[in-house]
């Protein structure tokens, strides 16, 4: 286990973060920012395309993953109950989702946040992959970069400012869109 401060090679490990891991709130619209254990990343994939600024911390220890939440102002989420206490022991905020499946963990981080007296705080949604900035690119700016056949269905397209990843508003976006839904009326 090593100690001392949250240092830039340990932001970087927090997965497609790289130094964009210490964005302040201002940076971030105001977003709910979570720091998501590597137990949960998919739901840390979820969470960024909701437009929450959730980073994923999938190495280090845990001495680590707490002094990023409280040095970056972050809510933990974790599915280590003993993490999660040492957190409390320290008055850093965690939640633990349960349940088996995204849309459990979902509900269950909606009542978490409640507990906490946190509100959850959506911004536009980011990267799913880094947690980078969308942009709106036309289908013309992207020939090659995805089939031609999702191109003739789609009109807009948002390009990742960071990693580049492309997306659309396919039906998985859809699905994605009435998970929001369902977190947002809880």
């Amino acid at each position: 286990m090593r100690g001392g401060s949250t240092n830039q090679s340990e932001r970087q490990r927090l997965h497609g973060r790289g130094a964009r891991g210490s964005r302040s709130a201002a940076e971030t619209g105001g977003r709910t920012r979570f720091v998501v254990d590597a137990m949960l990343g998919s739901l840390a994939r979820k969470l960024r395309a909701f437009g929450f600024d959730a980073a994923y911390y999938k190495a280090g220890d845990d001495g680590g993953l707490l002094r990023l939440s409280l040095s970056e102002g972050r809510i933990i989420l974790t599915a280590d109950r003993s993490l999660a206490a040492r957190a409390d022991s320290q008055g850093i905020r965690a939640i633990i989702p349960v349940g088996n499946s995204d849309r459990e963990r979902l509900g269950s981080l909606s009542r978490g946040a409640t507990a906490i007296g946190v509100s959850l705080v959506r911004g536009d949604p980011l990267c799913s992959l880094c947690g980078g900035e969308l942009q709106a690119v036309k289908g013309s700016e992207i020939s090659g970069k995805v089939p031609s056949s999702v191109r003739r269905r789609h009109l807009l397209f948002f390009q990742c400012a960071s990693c580049g990843h492309i997306y659309w508003r396919g039906s998985h976006w859809k699905r994605l869109m009435s998970l929001a839904r369902r977190l947002d009326q809880k």
